[in-house]
């Protein structure tokens, strides 16, 4: 048999775990200053850009299943960044909302991707073509939801 396959050096799954975890860790300082989790700060930047959505379109969005979503966004509200709702349309659905706290909070965030961008040691092409790279890969695995 064969067992190079078997090696962590012949993964790609695993630098790309590797750098993810790694970019979380770099924003952590700069999300502990104002207060979020990495998949809180994620959260926010779709309701800064949407201010209202639904929790379904957010999971697909993000890529995270409910059991993930529905304790994280629970935090959120209590710490009063988002209301959550049924929507009236639809009583199976529930949209989570910006609040106004939620909303000034972008303007302590913003200067966070610039800082990020700043730690991690590409040029803007291999910024780009990463991002398409990883984009693809995403489109080939589908969604979680």
């Amino acid at each position: 048999m064969n067992y190079e396959r078997l090696k962590i050096e012949n993964q790609l799954c695993f630098p790309l775990y590797a750098c993810s975890r790694e970019i979380v860790r770099l924003y952590k300082p700069y999300l502990d200053e104002i207060g979020l989790t990495y998949t809180q700060y994620i959260t926010m930047m779709v309701l800064w850009e949407r201010k209202q959505i639904t929790v379904k379109q957010l999971g697909e969005i993000l890529y995270l299943d409910s059991g993930t979503l529905t304790p994280l966004l629970k935090k959120m509200e209590a710490a009063g960044l988002l209301t959550r709702s049924r929507d009236k349309k639809d009583e199976r659905s529930v949209i989570a909302k910006l609040t106004e706290k939620g909303e000034q909070l972008k303007d302590q965030a913003v200067s966070i991707p610039e800082k990020i961008t700043s730690c991690v040691p590409l040029n803007q092409e291999e910024a780009g073509q990463l991002y398409r790279l990883l984009y693809k890969i995403l489109g080939q695995t589908g969604r979680t939801s």
